[in-house]
């Protein structure tokens, strides 16, 4: 098994393995990333058959602390630079002008990159083994493409097993995940036309990118980058979601009862509720929320309801980040509490 906080040299193992091309699961601060070398296409094209990730789907480069970045992007704007020195090492991509020298397989055929720098020490220890710090990992979250995405290194063997038949050659375990949901990505690669643009939210808020640029990244236009993370549907458990206001749950819990469904809850304030088959209390702060929403998604959908009933967050913009991954992770359940409550 995989060893919690790994010493040096399982990831100087681990480093070995992606020069090789192959595929290493890491913690960061966000969630697991599913690792390749980024300036090997053919051990990218590896993650999109993990995962089954659509080939037209970008992602995210990571960084060792200190990178040149100019090696990976060919126009670096001075808010890119303000925004590195504020928040790297930390929960925040930044879309930049990809160079001519890096392969097209980690922007899904794109002009533009994806780059961070994660926080957790085990991702960092990783980044500066890998090709002595100076290299690229490639790495979306380590699920299956539109699954919730794994916070603990048991989320990433139960998405992919391990062993003999895995695609992984290696999973560090880092503990679990500090953030809980992905990195806030900044498009910041048509400055000239559009200014910043907000095209993931995350725990790094628009308003905290405003204080450090002077300026409010914009909503995502019809011509913005594709990103990790922003398909309408995503994040998404196997049972069906639907978010409800607090007032409503126990009426809707009993109608759900009465047309003998089962349901799984995740509130504030689940407990006492009738009707639950399983219920899980998270925390009303919106950091504590998302640090622990992914593993509610996955205890919930472990328990193999009908459906699963989420108390929506409040809509202030604090909890931004969360409410769009909750939103992705209904998506394609809209309809089914009044088909469920009518059948």
């Amino acid at each position: 098994m995989p060893e919690h906080n790994p010493d040096l040299s399982v990831i100087q193992h681990a480093a070995r393995q992606l020069e090789a091309g192959g595929l290493v699961a890491f913690p960061t601060e966000t969630v697991y990333g599913l690792g390749a070398d980024a300036e090997n296409p053919e051990a990218v094209a590896k993650i999109y058959v993990a995962k089954g990730r659509p080939s037209n789907h970008p992602v995210i480069v990571h960084l060792a602390p200190g990178a040149d970045i100019s090696y990976w992007a060919s126009d670096i704007p001075e808010q890119a630079n303000r925004l590195i020195a504020a928040f790297w090492p930390g929960p925040l991509t930044l879309i930049l002008k990809r160079a001519a020298h890096i392969p097209d397989a980690v922007s899904g055929g794109q002009d533009s990159i994806g780059l961070r720098c994660p926080s957790h020490p085990v991702a960092q220890d990783l980044l500066q083994a890998f090709k002595n710090g100076k290299g690229g990992v490639a790495a979306p979250s380590a699920n299956k493409f539109g699954h919730v995405s794994p916070t603990t290194a048991q989320h990433v063997r139960d998405e992919f097993g391990i062993g003999a038949g895995s695609p992984l050659a290696a999973v560090l375990d880092g503990g679990q995940s500090a953030v809980g949901i992905e990195s806030t990505i900044v498009d910041l690669s048509r400055m000239a036309t559009h200014g910043p643009v907000l095209l993931r939210p995350g725990h790094i808020s628009a308003a905290d990118i405003a204080n450090v640029i002077g300026a409010e990244p914009r909503q995502p236009d019809a011509a913005a980058p594709r990103a990790s993370g922003t398909l309408e549907a995503h994040y998404a458990p196997s049972t069906p979601v639907a978010l409800v206001n607090r007032a409503e749950i126990g009426n809707t819990l009993a109608q759900l009862a009465a047309a003998g469904k089962s349901t799984a809850v995740i509130s504030y304030a689940a407990n006492g509720l009738p009707g639950l088959k399983t219920g899980l209390v998270l925390p009303s702060t919106p950091d504590g929320y998302a640090h622990d929403l992914y593993a509610a998604l996955r205890a919930a959908d472990a328990v193999r309801a009908d459906i699963i009933l989420v108390e929506a967050p409040p809509p202030d913009p604090s909890w931004q980040g969360v409410n769009d991954r909750l939103r992705r992770a209904a998506h394609d359940s809209t309809g089914i509490l009044s088909r469920m409550l009518n059948s």
